[in-house]
């Protein structure tokens, strides 16, 4: 459940009132989208005001004249799916910087300047996206602006989205530790022991991940391994 403290306001007008519910914004969104959510979560409590700032309740009789209900989630998700989320300037401001670095963390991870075959770090991309005035929706999902943001910074950083086919090879006094470990980075990848107790790990991961993997099993084996790109394939 978000919290008071950081809840924004949905306000619908009915009937001569105000409804209004204080919510999650990016889950409200979200809720208006899909029809779909779980109340305890989008909204901070289950309330429905006449002015949230003041704490004023609406009665059963306002609900029942411009809601049509007198039941409690009910009124609440007509104000999801009718009403507005109200956001002041500095909310909107932080919750774009969030989405931003978002866009950036998820490019960061699966493209690479083809210039030197490495990721570009989240803080260049970002500079890059404020130098071409990309246009973040704070409520959209940062998956989906993912498209948008390459093609607007691709005149400012040389940039493309690949993966790669890595095969890492880790002696047998590192194989057990270092499997788990690369779980949480890669949930799939091909694994093959080798007669000698050695780990052989082939994983097809986006290409500005490889930087992250390839520290991971540097500081695990203290460099003792092997790796090899088998295949890059551009997406």
């Amino acid at each position: 459940m978000v919290s008071v403290d950081e809840a924004v306001i949905c306000r619908l007008k009915k009937a001569g009132s105000n409804f209004e519910i204080l919510v999650d914004p990016y889950k409200a969104e979200e809720f208006k989208k899909t029809k779909q959510g779980n109340l305890e979560e989008i909204v901070a409590v289950k309330n429905i005001y006449r002015d949230a700032r003041k704490g004023d309740l609406v009665s059963m009789e306002e609900l029942q004249k411009g809601l049509m209900t007198t039941k409690i989630d009910e009124a609440i998700k007509k104000i999801l799916m009718e009403g507005e989320i109200q956001i002041t300037t500095e909310q909107r401001r932080r919750m774009i910087e969030e989405k931003k670095m978002q866009i950036a963390d998820l490019i960061a991870k699966r493209a690479i300047n083809p210039q030197t075959n490495l990721p570009h770090p989240p803080n260049r991309i970002i500079n890059a996206m404020e130098q071409a005035g990309v246009q973040i929706d704070p409520f959209a999902d940062a998956e989906s602006q993912v498209d948008k943001v390459i093609k607007s910074i691709k005149s400012l950083l040389p940039i493309k989205m690949q993966r790669v086919v890595i095969q890492l090879t880790v002696p047998p006094q590192f194989a057990g530790k270092l499997h788990s470990s690369v779980r949480r980075i890669i949930p799939e990848f091909e694994e093959k022991w080798q007669n000698d107790g050695s780990l052989q790990i082939i994983a097809n991961i986006p290409a500005g991940l490889q930087v992250e993997l390839l520290k991971l099993v540097g500081d695990a084996t203290h460099g003792n391994f092997k790796a090899d790109i088998l295949r890059r394939e551009d997406v």
